[in-house]
Formats: C-alpha cells, sequence, structure tokens
C-alpha cells in the first residue's frame, strides 16, 4: 500500500513539473489513462487518483469524452493601477469609434470575420426549443401582441433562476426586453430627467455611455478597481459633491476587468443609496458566467426597492438572442409602460422557446459547459500576453468575457486602431471604456472565442501593432 501511495505521488509529480515546464502548456489535452498506464508501468486506479488531485488543485479539468486539459493559471502580473481621481460631472460625447468596431462585430473578438468553428451543443439545443415553440403556433395568436411583461413561462423561470441567487423574483416584478441595453435605457428613462447626473464605473462599459449621450444625461465617473469594482469612498465623496440621480454599477465581472465587488461593498453601496435617494441600476450580465461561483444579485440586498435590476441572455447563451428583463422596483409601472412606447412587445414564440429550454434544464448544462471553456480561454489568453516582449498589467477576472491589459504609458492604443485594422486585427482601445478619454495606454481583450491558431496568431501580432517590440 505505501509503495501504491508513493506511485500515485511520484506521477502527480511528474506531470506538474511537465506542466510547470511547459511540456503541457494550457489548454493542451494531456495523455489518456491509458497512455500513461503504458508508459509509466501503472495502474488505472494509480494514475486516476493522480489526476483527481491535479484536478483539485486546479491545475486540470477532465472534459467528457475529451480528456484532460491543463488549466493551470499562470504567474499572476501585477494588475493594473487604478485612478483615484474624481472629475466634475460632464455631458457624453460617443466616440465613432465605437460605431466602427459594433460595425464590424468587433466587441469580443480579434478577428470578427473568422466565424469558425461548429455550433456547441448548448446551442443546437436552443435552437431547437425555439424551432418547436414556432411549430407548436396556432390559431390566431401571430395576429396579437405579447403582454408588455412578458411571457408568464419565461419570467417564472427567471424567477426560479434568481431565487438560486439570494433573490425570490417574483413574475410580477419581472419584465422582457429586448436586451440588456434595452433593460439599462428603460432604467435610465424610468428614474431620470435630461440634464441628471449618472454616476457610473470608470473604466466601464461604454453602452452606458452610448445611452447617457442619447438621453442628455451627464456623467460622473467613479474610480473603480479592475479587480474590485467602483470604489465606495469615491461615490460617497461625488454624492457629498453633487446632486447625482443614479447609479449604475456591474457587482459581478463587470466589464472591461472583471471585477467582483465584495460583499461590504455591495452593502456600503445599498447605504448610500437609502442615504443620498439614490437610484441604483445593476447591470448584472455577466454574473452566470462565473467559473466557481454565481454570485448573488444586488438586489437580493434591496429592501426598500431602490434597485433596477437589468441583465438579458447576451453573454452567456446567444448574442443573436435578444432577450433581456428588467425588474424595476418602485419604478416598475412606469418601466412597463416605457416597454410598451420603445418595443410595443416581444416576440411571444422566442419567449416560449427559451422558456422551454430553461425548463428542460439545457441552460443549466450549458452554463456548465461554458464556464469551463471560458476559463480554459482565459488561461490560454494569459499564458500568451505573459510571453509579451515587455511586461503588462492584466487583470485575472473569475468570471465575465475579457481582461483589462494596462501597456507602457508611451503606448497610444487609439493611434494604433487604424494600423491594427490595416492588419486584419480589431483592438478595442481603452478610451472607449470612459468619457474622459483617460486610459489611452489599456485594451481590453476578450477570451470568449477559442484560441484557435489563427486567433493566437492575431493575438501575437499585437506587440509589434503596439510597438511594443
Amino acid at each position: 500500500m505505501a509503495e501504491e501511495t508513493y506511485r500515485y505521488q511520484q506521477l502527480e509529480q511528474w506531470l506538474q513539473q511537465g506542466i510547470s515546464d511547459g511540456r503541457w502548456k494550457v489548454g493542451d489535452r494531456l495523455p489518456s489513462i491509458r497512455e500513461i498506464c503504458a508508459q509509466q508501468g501503472l495502474s488505472k486506479a494509480t494514475v486516476q487518483h493522480a489526476l483527481q488531485r491535479l484536478e483539485a488543485q486546479g491545475l486540470l479539468e477532465v472534459r467528457p469524452k475529451a480528456g484532460h486539459f491543463v488549466t493551470l493559471v499562470p504567474t499572476a502580473t501585477e494588475p493594473p493601477r487604478v485612478t483615484s481621481q474624481i472629475d466634475v460631472p460632464r455631458p457624453v460625447n460617443v466616440s465613432d469609434l465605437l460605431l466602427d468596431i459594433m460595425g464590424r462585430s468587433a466587441a469580443f473578438d480579434l478577428l470578427p470575420e473568422l466565424h469558425a468553428g461548429d455550433l456547441p451543443p448548448g446551442i443546437i439545443a436552443l435552437n431547437r426549443s425555439i424551432g418547436r415553440a414556432l411549430r407548436r403556433q396556432r390559431g390566431a395568436d401571430f395576429q396579437y401582441y405579447d403582454k408588455p411583461a412578458g411571457d408568464f413561462a419565461l419570467r417564472e423561470q427567471l424567477g426560479l433562476l434568481l431565487a438560486k441567487r439570494g433573490w425570490p423574483a417574483t413574475t410580477d416584478g419581472l419584465c422582457i426586453t429586448s436586451g440588456c441595453q434595452h433593460a439599462l435605457f428603460l432604467a435610465l428613462m424610468a428614474c431620470c430627467q435630461r440634464g441628471d447626473v449618472v454616476a457610473v464605473e470608470s473604466p466601464g462599459f461604454y453602452g452606458v455611455l452610448q445611452l447617457l449621450e442619447q438621453l442628455g444625461l451627464q456623467v460622473m465617473e467613479i474610480p473603480t478597481s479592475t479587480a474590485t469594482g467602483m470604489d465606495m469612498e469615491a461615490l460617497e465623496e461625488a454624492l457629498g459633491r453633487w446632486d447625482i440621480q443614479a447609479c449604475i454599477v456591474s457587482p459581478a465581472f463587470a466589464t472591461p476587468g472583471g471585477a467582483l465587488m465584495s460583499d461590504a461593498s455591495r452593502r456600503r453601496l445599498m447605504v448610500l443609496a437609502e442615504e443620498y435617494d439614490l437610484a441604483v441600476i445593476e447591470d448584472d450580465i455577466y454574473a452566470e458566467s462565473g467559473f466557481s461561483q454565481v454570485p448573488d444579485t444586488l438586489k437580493a440586498l434591496d429592501d426598500t426597492d431602490r434597485v433596477i435590476h437589468c441583465s438579458s441572455f447576451s453573454k452567456v447563451l446567444s448574442r443573436d438572442l435578444r432577450l433581456g428583463w428588467i425588474s424595476g422596483g418602485r419604478w416598475h409601472q412606469r418601466i412597463l409602460h416605457l416597454k410598451m412606447v420603445t418595443q410595443l412587445a416581444s416576440s411571444r414564440y422566442l419567449q416560449q422557446g427559451v422558456a422551454e429550454y430553461m425548463k428542460d434544464g439545457e441552460l443549466s448544462a450549458h452554463l456548465r459547459r461554458q464556464r469551463k471553456l471560458l476559463r480554459a480561454q482565459r488561461d490560454r489568453l494569459l499564458a500568451s500576453l505573459q510571453a509579451w516582449p515587455v511586461p503588462v498589467r492584466v487583470t485575472a477576472p473569475q468570471g465575465g468575457l475579457a481582461v483589462w491589459l494596462e501597456l507602457p504609458a508611451t503606448v497610444d492604443t487609439l493611434a494604433a486602431y487604424r494600423k491594427a485594422l490595416d492588419a486584419g486585427v480589431v483592438i478595442t482601445p481603452g478610451p472607449l471604456f470612459s468619457a474622459s478619454g483617460e486610459y489611452a495606454n489599456c485594451l481590453r481583450i476578450s477570451f470568449s472565442h477559442p484560441w484557435d491558431e489563427r486567433r493566437i496568431r492575431a493575438l501575437n501580432q499585437l506587440p509589434e501593432l503596439l510597438n511594443l517590440t
């Protein structure tokens, strides 16, 4: 027995050393159990025991019918620095560059024209559910609009999903929207008037800046850590100096860096909201991507109906599925009216198909696979970035779809945009994530797509395109 114990420990150390030395890199598949047994002269039980121990350490993951893959997170780099400056409220003027990026469908891909790979099982199942719902349409339903709140069965499934995250959402408290951006739009229209000041994360979501510009609202940028989220002390200082009507936050794995707000910060935000009569708009779109945990919603702490919860399926299921939801708290009745004005109604068969997909357990199964895949793709990206010719500061998020890079101060990512385009690569420059023009030496890079040979080649071109070589 002692000899067998020694042998599995020897194998564990040998595999661990092979990973550290780069014999097997992040994303690589290890030899099969049968191959290791033959090469090392070990029993199947010994090999399985060693692999299980490495999996428990987070060095390997098992993919059904595929084998064991390396998920070792590379040595951590310094995180990007956090600005501490609080500027005055200002109007928003979104760069035309954002329209160019969106026009190329490049928000989350260096090579948007690639469109490579087969449909994952979860999307195949989704398409089948939607197709069945469409075929079930009978009678004269096609001649009628859906109710403003949306399909009851879908709201019921959303309630069950959100209850797992500490918030017993009711069907009456939910409204189906055309994606999360639409939900945020409704939230801002419901609680703000033209000229009001809205606090946002900096760096933060450029889609929010677009909405503020269109609604004639002023932005108050609050310093935000790309690891722990909005600085509550800075927010409190801003609230004491200016009349701020609303605050938009992404507590779970916020773009661009994947920040996760601590429980203490969440509770402090709710205290400040009550003290300063603040509407809190929760952009919850990335929460279900959490690799090892799906945090509770901020709405779960809302005892006074101050939180407007917004989310959708676009980041964890399909960008093409334009279905989101909103729970408006004290503004919910106004939001229902605004939804009818801006969208009139949602597609009945699309909602029914997604409700069936969720009820059948297909969404849960898809999310389990997706989280493992995203973690592996994040690890592969971090490993590649560590091989760059100059050190970079980069986040290592535990969820979301992207990392945030801080490059040397001499780098101008906006100036590099056209140069990269000429090389067939689309980058997302840092200044897009602020209304102030800051973060010129920063870059968001997504890991939402597989790192095949062509994307790796594009990634490896970036140091030259950014004048880092």
